[in-house]
């Protein structure tokens, strides 16, 4: 017994040391430069006009840019406006390993959304520099460019950024191409900056999470399993304009009918398959449009999110099957088109998991696996590189929205898990 109590007292003076010896980043920094950001494009209503490519999003840049180069990074922008800060590696063979996320921010929107995973990452730096630790690897911290309005900057690093694309108009009245210019970006040039596989050791980003999972069960970390695949179908359903007061009920051909019961299958079906699947209506049409007409078409969104594209598509068929059968019993044209290919899935790298599960555990902080119901950057960094997703509790579960909040203390603990991954990738990636 007395051996086993000095065997014991002795671990628990190796872990404690082993815990004292371990870097942290600084809480107090972290939270005053994110309250910092937080205020450019401060309005009325406590929210965000901090859009990208507007006054804001340009003064905004600047400060993160200071604070790129105090915590010892070289700083770039890229072709696409991403800001690029550089810190080198003992071998500057191996490729980097990087992680970041954005600052631009939806129409009135929250503080913490991208900013979390920015500041986090410059903070992971300046601990970094503070401590003299010098990884193998070149570390890299991105801020990407418009994450909100299409995520611009990752898919132009990917070489997905479309001509198309940057002729879009941004939530700032300016096209792509040219807020793209107002950050200091070249669009003209944005094909050179295309990196392939490989060219890329790996990438992280820590975000709060879009959703109530660790807030509501009082969990620290989430351990991201992917950001899910996003479908989009378009149903048309044609009948016969007509007279809302003078055409009898059993003579009506009213494509509203067979919509409605296709907005109540798309619940029911969709939740009919195991899993953490979503569906969604979130758009209807009816034209004309007029209160006192019968409408003559009527068109219904459809949006599928999963982490399983297969999935994805065997709901669509069961949902197609039904939406052909509603049509026919009230002899209705039915139409189907798919709007676009929103996302592909993007599964995270299950060595990285590992890594961002244990190390969060060696710090004492619970965790949950959880997929990411909504697109990041990371998802598009995921055709290059291995990718892993970090999350933290946001209250509530709201994001987007002024009330968004996440704790001192809850944004410290990704910092230290974002920090922690880093090293061990560094040993792990040789």
């Amino acid at each position: 017994m007395k051996y086993f109590l000095l065997a014991t007292a002795v671990s628990l003076f190796l872990t404690e040391n082993l815990l004292a010896q371990t870097p942290r980043t600084n809480p107090d920094r972290l939270h005053s430069n994110l309250m910092t950001l937080a205020s450019f494009g401060k309005n009325a209503q406590g929210g965000s006009d901090r859009v990208a490519y507007s006054t804001h999003d340009v003064e905004a840049r600047k400060f993160i840019k200071d604070l790129m180069q105090k915590a010892g990074l070289e700083i770039s922008v890229d072709f696409a406006g991403n800001i690029i800060g550089k810190k080198s590696g003992k071998n500057p063979s191996m490729k980097p390993i990087s992680f970041g996320s954005h600052i631009d921010e939806v129409p009135n929107g929250g503080d913490y959304d991208g900013p979390v995973g920015s500041l986090g990452a410059i903070e992971v730096i300046h601990t970094l520099s503070e401590n003299r630790i010098v990884t193998d690897h070149p570390l890299e911290v991105i801020i990407f460019t418009n994450e909100e309005g299409g995520v611009v900057g990752s898919r132009a690093i990917v070489g997905a950024l479309s001509e198309e694309a940057l002729q879009v108009k941004s939530n700032a009245g300016v096209t792509q191409a040219e807020g793209i210019k107002l950050l200091g970006g070249d669009p003209s040039r944005i094909s050179e900056m295309k990196r392939n596989p490989g060219d890329v050791a790996a990438f992280l980003e820590l975000h709060i999470e879009q959703g109530g999972n660790l807030y509501n069960e009082k969990l620290d970390i989430g351990v991201v399993e992917g950001i899910v695949a996003i479908e989009w179908w378009e149903f048309t359903f044609k009948g016969k304009a007509n007279h809302a007061g003078t055409t009898p009920m059993n003579m009506r051909k009213d494509p509203m009918l067979p919509a409605a019961k296709l907005v109540l299958a798309v619940n029911e079906i969709v939740t009919s398959y195991e899993g953490r699947q979503v569906g969604t209506v979130g758009k209807i049409q009816a034209f004309p449009g007029a209160g006192n007409v019968i409408p003559g078409e009527v068109k219904v969104n459809v949006e599928i999110r999963d982490l399983s594209s297969e999935k994805i598509w065997k709901i669509y068929e069961d949902l197609e099957q039904r939406a052909k059968e509603v049509a026919s019993e009230g002899g209705i044209e039915l139409a189907i088109k798919q709007i676009e290919v929103a996302s592909k899935p993007a599964l995270a790298d299950p060595m990285i998991r590992e890594i961002i599960k244990n190390q969060a555990e060696k710090m004492g902080l619970s965790t949950k696996s959880l997929p990411s119901g909504a697109g990041h950057d990371a998802q598009e960094m995921a055709r290059i590189a291995p990718m892993g997703m970090i999350f933290i509790p946001s209250k509530d579960g709201i994001s987007h929205a002024p009330e968004e909040f996440s704790s001192k203390e809850d944004i410290a603990n990704g910092a230290n898990v974002l920090l922690q991954t880093i090293l061990e990738l560094d040993k792990r990636l040789k």
